[in-house]
């Protein structure tokens, strides 16, 4: 079991982000081992006939026979939602005796796979060779299995945070881990991580805890390092409408028929988080009549909400993108 120990000033401090290079290594999982969830069946497949000449021995030498993965290649984000390269970038400036520290750590105490070679035993020039070309590596694989998906994805994430913050508004950290996996526990301000390989106890001290939402995790995941600042990366919700068939969009005269066309107009807004009162100014109705069509869309799935401040903030779902034609294109036109 792992647990992190969690102040008042680390619970103010808990927070958010994405992170592209995280979901990259993740998914090396379930390419490598399809029983870890049948919900990634079709991308696996999908995936598999795109490697072409890509080093999958190497790559998939990443993950540890019991699939921990090395702590130096998923910092911690930066930013909220930095890019692939910007991650990536900060992997390729650790030093080679981190380098070498994380992978013996990470297989440990299994013997590295060949394919690594024997870091033990290899100078630090030798090592950071390595380390550029993992780098190389995964940024091949990012454009092949995930980027071309990203988009998608990144909804899925966005709107797990929406419902996590809303757990975390109205119950505080108890609530916010309840349903996030069997496997977390909150007690007297201590998050505990059970069924896991290692066993330490680490201390938040000011730094605060990092939750990295993901598609391709099927349980949370702490760095396997208790040197690593908290971070937690767990299963998101909404997997399962990534890989399902597409929705054909609605034509925007079918979508007014359908939602009515104040309600269809609100969720054309909805692209960027609104509050009631801007949706009101620029549709030109009372708050009320606003707050009563966003209700039905909220309760059919169509667009997700979270609070800031005083505000309640209102966002177009992976749904509601989907039935308008607007996830990763433009509207459907007129037909």
């Amino acid at each position: 079991m792992i647990s992190f120990v969690l102040g008042v000033e680390d619970l103010a401090d808990t927070r958010f982000a994405l992170s592209p290079l995280h979901e990259t290594l993740f998914s090396l999982r379930v390419l490598q081992d399809p029983g870890l969830s049948a919900l990634h069946l079709p991308w696996r497949r999908s995936v598999l006939g795109k490697l072409g000449v890509l080093d999958t021995g190497l790559l998939m030498s990443l993950v540890a026979q019991r699939r921990t993965l090395p702590d130096f290649l998923t910092p911690n984000p930066t930013s909220f939602a930095p890019a692939f390269e910007e991650e990536l970038a900060l992997v390729r400036r650790v030093p080679a005796a981190r380098v070498r520290h994380d992978l013996l750590l990470a297989h440990a105490p299994d013997p590295l796979p060949e394919a690594l070679g024997d870091v033990s035993l290899a100078d630090d020039a030798s090592v950071a060779g390595l380390r550029d070309a993992l780098c190389d590596l995964l940024r091949q694989y990012w454009r092949v299995a995930v980027e071309p998906l990203w988009p998608q994805i990144r909804l899925v994430l966005e709107a797990d945070m929406t419902y996590r913050a809303r757990r975390l508004a109205l119950g505080g950290a108890r609530l916010l881990f309840a349903d996030m996996h069997p496997n977390l526990r909150w007690q007297d301000g201590e998050l505990y991580i059970h069924q896991m390989i290692s066993r330490h106890r680490v201390a938040a001290s000011g730094r605060g805890l990092l939750l990295l939402p993901s598609v391709f995790a099927h349980k949370p995941a702490p760095p396997v390092s208790p040197d690593e600042a908290p971070s937690l990366v767990y299963p998101s919700r909404g997997v399962a409408t990534l890989w399902g068939p597409e929705v054909p969009a609605v034509s925007t005269a079918a979508l007014t028929s359908l939602l009515g066309a104040a309600r269809a107009r609100l969720l054309s807004l909805l692209e960027e988080p609104l509050p009631t009162v801007e949706l009101a100014r620029r549709l030109k109705i009372t708050p009320s009549a606003v707050s009563q069509h966003l209700r039905v869309l909220h309760a059919t799935g169509l667009v997700n909400r979270t609070r800031d401040g005083r505000h309640v903030l209102y966002r177009r779902s992976a749904l509601g993108d989907r039935l308008t034609g607007t996830a990763g294109g433009a509207p459907a036109d007129d037909r």
